[in-house]
């Protein structure tokens, strides 16, 4: 496996920068995602990786060596996309097979079988091996996708959102089949995904891409806990986490159109107005609370209920485990997690603590 590094790379289309600067490095054998919303540059920075699209500016290395000059076939480096560009007609030992009877690999057909067997075991598609594979479904096609990408042992892998046309519960279990695949072989892989929940349970770390443009790179719980901006902020947690304008009056920041007053963080500089971010994990309902609203509207999950709390003309999400037995216009008591509140300036950037 091998070490990736992206530096300084820019690329323009007619009219559009897809990509603005972007530097990151994914280590030998780390699992790296890039999350972002549709738009933000994801698929164009695995496009120049994989020497498919070239950038107008800026390098791209593997081991510290320069690759712009490499076509896509000399990178060494295996793409699986959303779409499953599998050869229909072929059955699933040959779609396996494909990559390894190329002339340029020279690979006896022995040495083929041994390679695509293990891989069709490790993926638990070896009762396939003789089906077609325009009669599997979905989630085995996905699956044959990913052993086509393994069975050639590649310098690095990039995954083009590979999930993302699969059904829920599969889209669950093909994740954490991934996840361990990747850690049981230590593969060296770059993951585009908009999804945060893939990117939050399976990344070593994360770079969050907007309009083209790196805005935070770090583990899981740094983009959740301590996001850069209020992008980063909303775009990872479900529900959404609460943004609310907030000023200093008294020693205290208050919420505005609110009755919520909350104590100003001892270790935190901030302006006399801020966007004050609230999980909603974080407001939580307790009969002995000190804040007090009413119910706006409720929306169980099962193990989960999703609460909007109104306090005056302003409403804040609160997420409480289990059901609740509560109705439209109950007046209910509350607290708000003061060690867990985030602070951004009117621009959106992070308040920085002292």
């Amino acid at each position: 496996m091998s070490n990736l590094k992206l530096q300084n790379v820019t690329k323009e289309f007619p009219g559009v920068t897809a990509l603005k600067d972007v530097t990151f490095e994914v280590q030998d054998g780390e699992f790296f995602v890039l999350l972002g919303p549709t738009g933000a540059g994801k698929t164009t920075t695995l496009r120049v990786v994989a020497g498919l699209t070239e950038q107008n500016e800026g390098k791209v290395l593997f081991d510290d060596q320069p690759i712009d000059d490499y076509p896509p076939a000399e990178r060494d480096v295996a793409l699986v996309f959303q779409q499953y560009s599998l050869y229909p007609t072929m059955s699933v030992y040959d779609n396996l097979a494909f990559p390894l009877r190329s002339p340029m690999r020279k690979v006896p057909e022995a040495d083929i079988r041994t390679k695509v067997e293990d891989v069709a075991k490790t993926l638990r598609i070896e009762h396939l091996i003789e089906r077609k594979t325009a009669h599997l479904s979905g989630g085995e096609m996905q699956r044959v996708s990913i052993g086509r990408a393994i069975v050639r042992e590649p310098r690095i892998f990039l995954m083009d959102e590979p999930l993302s046309n699969l059904d829920f519960k599969l889209r669950e279990a093909l994740r954490v089949e991934l996840q361990h695949l990747q850690k049981t072989k230590g593969s060296t892989t770059l993951f585009v995904t908009h999804d945060q929940i893939e990117a939050l349970t399976m990344a070593d770390r994360i770079a969050v891409l907007n309009r083209g443009k790196i805005v935070q790179i770090g583990t899981p719980e740094d983009i959740y806990d301590r996001p850069a901006t209020t992008f980063v902020a909303q775009l990872v947690g479900s529900p959404r986490i609460n943004l609310v304008k907030s000023e200093r009056e008294d020693g205290t920041m208050r919420i505005e159109k609110s009755e919520l007053h909350l104590p100003i963080p001892p270790d935190c500089e901030t302006p006399q107005e801020v966007l004050l971010g609230i999980r909603p994990e974080d407001v939580n309902i307790d009969p002995g609370g000190i804040f007090t609203g009413q119910v706006a509207l409720t929306e169980p999950l099962g193990v989960e209920t999703v609460v909007h709390i109104r306090s005056q003309d302003q409403t804040l999400v609160s997420l409480v485990p289990g059901l609740m037995d509560l109705s439209m216009g109950d007046e209910i008591k509350f607290n708000i997690l003061h060690e867990r509140l985030h602070c951004f300036n009117l621009d959106g950037k992070r308040v920085q603590l002292k």
